[in-house]
């Protein structure tokens, strides 16, 4: 007699293109039976500045963790800070940290309008938002190819979840892709802005309550909600 057992649909696996350390550390957030691929899209580059200013400005406006290392010891000096993990990295640095409410850039700028201490945001040299502070590029962000492994995903039949954190990544990632994928794919997006610059189709989408990454992996969990 013929099987009647039920199809069973093909398991969706994540694509991670952050930065590889901010991949894993994102991917241990993630339901452990959930297969992961990192293939980061970006890679951080440490860019020349003036350390010595850095090291010595009253007050530093951080928008990524990526930057906390370059301002020097905190020694109690003031810290406007995007995202629990910028804010925890430069506590642990010594800083004086005022976290903004939001969870992204524009969340800053009530802290910035009530500082009177001079500002100095040490920042990479591609942003999705402009602070009204004197910025100094201390990194950058150049963009890689994906990987076979990346590429075979997006080439196959079963769904790709892709985790979005910026507009640039999600411009660079969909320029990435060799073709217009031929997997289903689950868009689960930092902000409106990223979710605009994926290039191709999707089967499913959400956008993230909150600009941060523990928004996001509540966006990824919605897609795979057994009422979708």
């Amino acid at each position: 007699m013929p099987s009647t057992a039920p199809d069973v649909p093909p398991r969706p696996t994540v694509l991670l293109t952050r930065p590889e350390a901010d991949s894993r550390r994102f991917a241990a957030g993630l339901p452990p039976e959930l297969p992961v691929v990192i293939s980061p899209i970006l890679r951080i580059v440490p860019v020349a500045h003036d350390a010595a200013r850095l090291a010595s400005a009253p007050g530093l406006v951080f928008t990524s963790a990526h930057a906390v290392a370059t301002a020097g010891p905190g020694q109690g000096r003031l810290a406007l800070c995007v995202g629990p993990r910028t804010a925890a990295l430069a506590r642990a640095a010594g800083f004086d940290v005022q976290e903004g409410a939001t969870g992204e850039a524009g969340g800053l700028l009530p802290l910035i309008a009530a500082n009177p201490v001079p500002l100095i945001h040490p920042q990479g040299r591609h942003l999705a938002r402009a602070l009204p502070v004197e910025g100094m590029v201390v990194y950058d962000q150049w963009s890689q190819p994906l990987s076979d492994a990346a590429q075979g995903l997006l080439a196959g039949a079963a769904p790709v979840i892709l985790p979005l954190f910026s507009p640039r990544s999600a411009r660079l990632l969909s320029e990435a892709a060799e073709n217009a994928p031929k997997a289903p794919i689950w868009l689960a997006a930092i902000s409106e802005s990223a979710r605009a610059n994926w290039g191709h189709s999707v089967e499913r989408s959400r956008i993230a309550a909150r600009p941060d990454a523990d928004g996001v992996i509540k966006a990824i969990l919605s897609l795979l909600s057994p009422e979708q």
